[in-house]
């Protein structure tokens, strides 16, 4: 009987012991449940921003304020006028799935508003201290909540106007690897900047106004559409804009485009918005592009602001936590309504290529330019009977048919450049001063370049004999590598070269690009650049690096600021290396380019002085070696 007792004593032990092993699935506390659904919806500060705004749009509101210290890691506050929230209001909308705006899952296909999730206040309080002050109207007082790690510390009272407050203090705090993820005060700032132009842009009839660290960077009083984008892309686009308008049963098109004129070489000033709700869609973009046409180059995106409204139920904008990639129940009936929109639009303002007849400052240096025109060489061609010809009255149409005519060397012009010489000269020119190049000796690891023979293909690429075969060279890429090496050396050594402006030139930009420039103008500046800060958006440009041409200055830093906004955010790029990439990649001879044999032999010298010549800073092959065995393989029958 005793036996029988330590067995099942042992038995219940083991039992024990093994449901202690299986059971290991338990309920995460509320408060790392909070910060886990935090990582989706709170990425970075802008990401807070965001979702308090559309609460703000949401509650009526007709003037928001929005104040950030230390690009918002330290604070990121924002004040509206809207209704307000009682007492339980307030406490409960701190709770996760916790909203006004679903009531049954219907719902959920008929959304009207910006936020609708319940998941933003609980994932802002999981990841940083808040505080919340808010009164309506109809109440005497207000309700102050304070909250730390999604538990309420604090919960009383206040005198506050009608509206709410909500302060969010020291982002990550709690979380400090994420905190350490967050990118330089320039970089949060502009993404800031960004998430607070896509909520203004969507509801001008709001007063918006943006402070960072006591400065007012953005006030944009309430108006129209068109006064809200002047106001946020700059008052240079006020001639520039063209309406887009369409009605149809379906949806509604409306906005603006740009003339072709402000295309630029990024994707900069692009905004899209379905229902008030900024998107981001490749798919849309490129109707709108399409829609262009032959108007732009293909390195060219035009500038936009479209709104597109429909039925909600056509929708799907539940797709990611940000709310920024949305479905459509047809996405090719609204792709051609856009295209069709936006094709009418500049139908009707009659937009079409136009020829610049202003002097390119590439031409002002070409010989026909700068040489004189002398009496010898006005004599000779005014004799010619290409000139009598264009000269004579009612001769215009009259081709001369005699040998004489100097017509019949039409096929002279598909002659390669080098073979247009003439014979007199001819006679004095050795085989390689024929062509403009001297036999210099270039050295590289794998291959010695002698007497070499430079020819240009297709205005993109160099070919150069060696001793053991040739070489294909990338004009762009060669240059782009030499363009790196001596801006990072000029920089290292602080010796960039300076051309002064003969008059100086005001350059204005819009918010943002000012307060990104104003961020780096120590590091342009290193660069060759002369330019000092006037006042608001306002910058003067004293003086430019010495490979930007006279006349493109205003330009050359425009270029650059879209540039840098795009660049690849490598962690373990400095600010002044990303400028120099870009400043490389912005004055590189561009491929297409014809180039005299002076330029080309000056290129490939410079390239294989540089300490690195077969590759870009980006890894890309500025030239490719074709080996002499290798080329004879490919003629030889296997």
């Amino acid at each position: 009987m005793v036996i029988n007792y330590i067995r099942r004593l042992n038995y219940s032990i083991l039992e024990i012991k093994n449901r202690t092993v299986v059971d290991i699935i338990q309920l995460l506390p509320d408060n790392i449940a909070n910060q886990i659904a935090a990582g989706e919806v709170i990425q970075r500060p802008s990401s807070a921003v965001k979702e308090l705004l559309e609460n703000a749009v949401d509650a009526g509101a007709t003037q928001i304020k929005l104040i950030v210290a230390d690009a918002g890691k330290s604070l990121i506050q924002v004040i509206d006028n809207g209704k307000g929230m009682s007492e339980t209001d307030a406490r409960m909308a701190f709770e996760r799935h916790a909203t006004s705006k679903i009531r049954q899952i219907e719902d959920l296909f008929r959304i009207n508003t910006m936020g609708f999730r319940g998941e933003a206040l609980a994932s802002i309080a999981a990841v940083a201290q808040v505080e919340i002050k808010t009164k309506r109207e109809v109440d005497s007082l207000g309700t102050y909540i304070e909250i730390e790690n999604s538990t309420v510390q604090k919960q009383e009272p206040c005198a506050f106007e009608n509206g709410t407050s909500i302060s969010m203090k020291n982002l990550f705090f709690n979380v400090p690897a994420r905190r350490n993820f967050l990118k330089s005060n320039t970089v949060e700032m502009k993404h800031i900047i960004e998430e607070f132009i896509r909520v203004a842009m969507a509801f001008p009839h709001i007063f918006f106004s943006l402070t960072s660290n006591g400065q007012q960077v953005f006030h944009l009083e309430s108006g129209n559409l068109k006064q809200r984008v002047l106001q946020v892309l700059g008052n240079q686009y006020n001639a520039k804009l063209v309406p887009v308008k369409e009605h149809t049963d379906y949806l509604n098109v409306y906005g603006f485009i740009g003339k072709p004129d402000t295309a630029k070489k990024t994707r900069g000033d692009q905004y899209f918005f379905v229902n008030n709700r900024f998107i981001k869609s490749a798919y849309l973009n490129h109707a709108v592009n399409s829609a262009y046409d032959t108007l732009l180059p293909k390195d060219s995106f035009p500038s936009y602001v479209l709104f597109i409204d429909l039925d909600p139920e056509q929708i799907d904008i539940n797709v990611h936590p940000t709310k920024q990639e949305i479905k459509f129940e047809d996405e090719k009936i609204v792709y051609a309504f856009v295209q069709s929109a936006v094709k009418y639009a500049l139908a009707q303002f009659s937009i079409a290529p136009s020829l610049d007849f202003t002097l390119n400052a590439n031409i002002q240096s070409l010989d026909a330019v700068t040489k004189p025109f002398t009496t010898e060489k006005k004599e000779v061609t005014s004799t010619s009977n290409i000139y009598q010809t264009f000269t004579k009255k009612d001769q215009a149409h009259f081709i001369d048919a005699t040998p004489k005519s100097e017509l019949k060397h039409w096929k002279d012009f598909f002659v390669p450049l080098s073979a247009n010489i003439h014979k007199e000269e001819a006679e004095t020119i050795t085989t390689d001063e024929l062509i403009g190049v001297t036999a210099n000796k270039f050295k590289h690891a794998s291959f010695e370049t002698d007497h070499s023979v430079y020819l240009q293909l297709h205005n993109t690429y160099i070919i150069s004999s060696t001793s053991k075969g040739f070489i294909l060279i990338n004009q762009q890429l060669a240059h782009e590598r030499i363009l790196y090496e001596r801006y990072s050396k000029a920089v290292n050594n602080k010796q960039a070269a300076t051309q002064k402006s003969l008059f100086p030139i005001t350059l204005e930009l819009s918010s943002s690009d000012a307060e990104m420039l104003h961020e780096m103008l120590d590091d342009v500046n290193a660069l060759g650049y002369h330019i000092e800060f006037l006042e608001n958006e306002k910058f003067v440009i004293q003086g430019t690096p010495a490979d930007v041409l006279q006349g493109n200055e205003m330009h050359s830093i425009e270029l650059l600021l879209e540039q840098y906004k795009h660049f690849n955010s490598e962690v373990n790029f400095s600010r002044r290396e990303k400028l120099i990439r870009c400043l490389t990649r912005q004055n590189a001879i561009k491929a297409g380019r014809m180039l005299s044999q002076k330029e080309i032999q000056s290129l490939v010298e410079d390239l294989f002085k540089c300490q690195m010549p077969n590759i870009t800073a980006n890894g890309n092959p500025t030239f490719v070696e074709f080996k002499e065995d290798y080329i004879e393989k490919m003629f030889t029958k296997w």
